[in-house]
């Protein structure tokens, strides 16, 4: 068992020894490290002013980097990899002591005020300028997790236009001797909460169905974006963890059959692309779904594993008609995704079992499928309401439907009713009228801060209907009316 993490630090080794597992990047780099340009605003991962970038090898020789909010990111993830953070700039590009170009544009264009934000808008746009989010990734949406109260974002978008962009830092030839070999355990008491944390980071899926199945009650760690406020908000103790982010088998994208095989460990900006090839509206809706930096943390494996009923990848891929693929020990089993979710907080996952994959067929040839997304903000809310439907007509006449909405009930679900009263009837507005009646039997929406019991009923069933106007005339938002959503 090794006690201590190492990782490149804007191009130095750096190791923490006998750290907390639980302590956040965030927390060592100010608190341990002194490096304070990084800030703490929401401790969450929802305002961007700790963001900093990741790197690690890419598999063909290279340096893959992200960026990603420190403030939920623990310590022992960063083992093996490369971080830089907003000190690191200078230098960059070569020009030692000199502000980088990115910061050099921040002031030029007076894109700063407090400056609190500053350091975590100017990590995002160099994320950018090296194209780790993607070469032409637009402005806004790079800056879609930074939040800044003082410029109004005017003066910050002048900036980014007039930053160029350059090659990525490559410490591939660095980070090779810090990728370890074995699995990783450290302990640490903790004199508060007395208790002995324990992180586990197997280097494959063997190693990895073995420490679960040794230790069942672990908490499964992926991207964090979760389990990070936990810890940040919720102060839960967490005792023992094990970190999937090592295991190479639960990061592949492949083809099974005509299934889309999505690893657990596959983070949500790795599987965008492959997702919006078959389901369009669903990669629309992924483009929403939190921020850049907790797209480049985030999997849709953890996703569904922690069976929230407001999450937005599962009612799309109930209604894709997606599979589960689960793991004990040496025994797989496969389950329709629907199946998986019991009741809140409660799923069909026993002892020592993982979620390993989920599989995603190709919509039948001229399904309508269609994932509506309604939040009070268009950017990184969580949904009130989030509709999915995968509905097929032929010749005017129902055929097949899987329609399914998070948001409605204390799991994401499908709504079978809803699917009866619509296969084997003609497409038309008096079968939707039945099928948007029949959600009552389907769902008892709770009223919360979000929206009201009647809110929810009311907008599910409009969800229906302009699936039904979009199929007759694209484009028109009028033929059946839609009901008042507002007072």
């Amino acid at each position: 068992m090794m006690d201590a993490v190492r990782f490149l630090l804007n191009g130095e080794v750096v190791e923490a020894r006998g750290v907390d597992p639980t302590r956040t990047l965030l927390e060592h780099l100010r608190g341990d490290l002194r490096r304070t340009g990084t800030k703490e605003g929401c401790a969450e991962g929802d305002c961007g002013s700790c963001t900093v970038l990741v790197g690690e090898l890419d598999g063909q020789g290279g340096t893959a980097w992200r960026a990603v909010n420190s403030c939920i990111q623990f310590v022992p993830m960063l083992d093996g990899k490369a971080v830089i953070t907003v000190e690191g700039l200078s230098g960059q590009n070569g020009a030692k002591d000199q502000p980088h170009p990115v910061q050099a544009a921040m002031v030029e264009h007076h894109g700063s005020q407090c400056g609190f934000c500053t350091p975590g808008i100017v990590m995002s746009l160099y994320a950018r300028a090296i194209a780790a989010q993607g070469a032409g990734a637009p402005i806004e949406e790079v800056l879609a997790g930074n939040l800044c109260r003082c410029t109004g974002y005017g003066a910050i978008l002048a900036a980014a236009e007039a930053i160029p962009s350059e090659a990525a830092p490559d410490v591939a030839t660095a980070l090779a001797p810090l990728q370890r070999t074995a699995m990783l355990g450290l302990e640490h008491d903790d004199a508060i909460a007395g208790i002995t944390r324990r992180w586990f980071a197997p280097r494959s899926l063997a190693e990895l169905a073995a420490t679960y199945a040794e230790h069942p009650q672990a908490v499964i760690v992926a991207g964090a974006t979760d389990i990070g406020l936990w810890v940040t908000k919720l102060r839960r103790p967490l005792a023992v963890l094990v970190d999937i982010g090592q295991v190479a088998e639960l990061k592949t994208l492949t083809r099974e059959g005509r299934s889309l095989r999505i690893g657990a460990g596959v983070r949500y900006v790795e599987a965008l692309e492959a997702l919006s090839v078959l389901y369009p509206d669903l990669g629309a809706v992924m483009r929403r779904l939190g921020s850049t930096q907790v797209r480049n943390s985030g999997t849709i494996g953890g996703n569904i594993a922690n069976g929230s009923p407001i999450g937005d990848m599962p009612p799309a891929l109930i209604a894709a008609g997606a599979q589960l693929v689960l793991r004990q020990g040496e025994t797989q089993r496969t389950l329709p995704l629907e199946d998986f979710f019991i009741t809140y907080g409660k799923q069909d996952r026993r002892a020592g079992e993982f979620v390993e994959a989920v599989l995603v067929p190709p919509p039948p040839p001229g399904a309508l499928f269609k994932v509506f997304k309604l939040s009070k903000r268009f950017d990184q809310d969580i949904s009130a309401v989030c509709g999915a439907f995968n509905i097929k007509v032929e010749n005017e006449i129902v055929l097949g439907a899987r329609i399914a909405f998070g948001g409605m009930a204390g799991t994401p679900g499908r709504a079978s009713a809803c699917e009866a009263a619509l296969v084997g009837q003609a497409w038309n507005a008096a079968t939707i009228d039945a099928a948007v009646a029949a959600l009552a039997e389907d769902f008892t929406p709770l009223t919360d801060v979000r929206a009201s019991a009647a809110y929810r009923a009311l907008a599910a069933g409009n969800m229906l209907r302009k699936v039904f106007i979009e199929s007759n005339r694209p484009g028109v938002a009028t033929r059946v009316p839609l009901a008042a959503t507002h007072g």
